[in-house]
């Protein structure tokens, strides 16, 4: 499932370590992201636009490296495969925290995702399960709002280095284009400017196809 980053000549050794030590080192952006095709795509083959941008996104994780580092201590993790941990929404207003199965393969993977949202939908609390592995993207949805900015509740002292990842509401335009916000965070120690631009572009061109 992982092994583990050669720190030795490691250009961004100095930067790991700098970055590491801050008692908030994630940042982030909030982009637009175009979802016309995307949301074409979803209906016409009978999927849930949400599980169906989910699926792009963890495909775009699993495609840059940066995204599947995650920090062990002194050591910097590399996972071969990163899942989902995905807010589910309940009838009562409450939610809580999934763990969606990757799978490059939209019809699996909407299996998973079918089964694993039911069962925390028909179960009580936030934590419906454990973790085990740090092999995850934190996913949240937010389809009431068009936000230009958002930020995450964090425990300074819980050591986390899971890319965040959270979707707004759906715009339409006078001729059709569909868009929405998308903010990623990041760990600086694991991930630049350069990393998140390679994300963003890769997730595009997937939901584009």
């Amino acid at each position: 499932m992982k092994t583990y980053l050669d720190l030795t000549d490691w250009p961004r050794k100095e930067h790991f370590f700098f970055f590491k030590e801050m008692q908030e080192p994630f940042w982030g952006i909030t982009v637009t992201v175009d979802c016309t095709q995307a949301y074409r795509q979803a209906k016409a083959q009978n999927v849930s636009f949400f599980i169906y941008y989910l699926h792009k996104t963890l495909l775009a994780v699993n495609q840059v490296v940066a995204f599947r580092y995650r920090i062990e201590g002194d050591r910097v993790a590399i996972y071969d495969r990163v899942d989902a941990s995905a807010t589910i929404s309940r009838d009562d207003g409450s939610f809580g925290f999934s763990l969606i199965a990757f799978d490059p393969d939209l019809g699996v993977f909407v299996k998973n995702a079918t089964i694993e949202t039911e069962r925390v939908r028909n179960s009580p609390g936030l934590f419906t399960r454990t973790f085990e592995e740090e092999n995850l993207i934190h996913f949240s949805a937010l389809p009431w709002l068009n936000f230009t900015a958002l930020s995450h509740a964090r425990s300074f002292s819980f050591p986390d280095s899971c890319p965040k990842i959270s979707f707004g509401k759906m715009s339409v335009d006078a001729a059709g284009k569909r868009t929405m916000p998308m903010s990623v965070h990041v760990h600086h120690g694991l991930a630049d400017g350069l990393h998140m631009g390679q994300f963003v572009d890769c997730f595009q061109e997937i939901m584009n196809r």
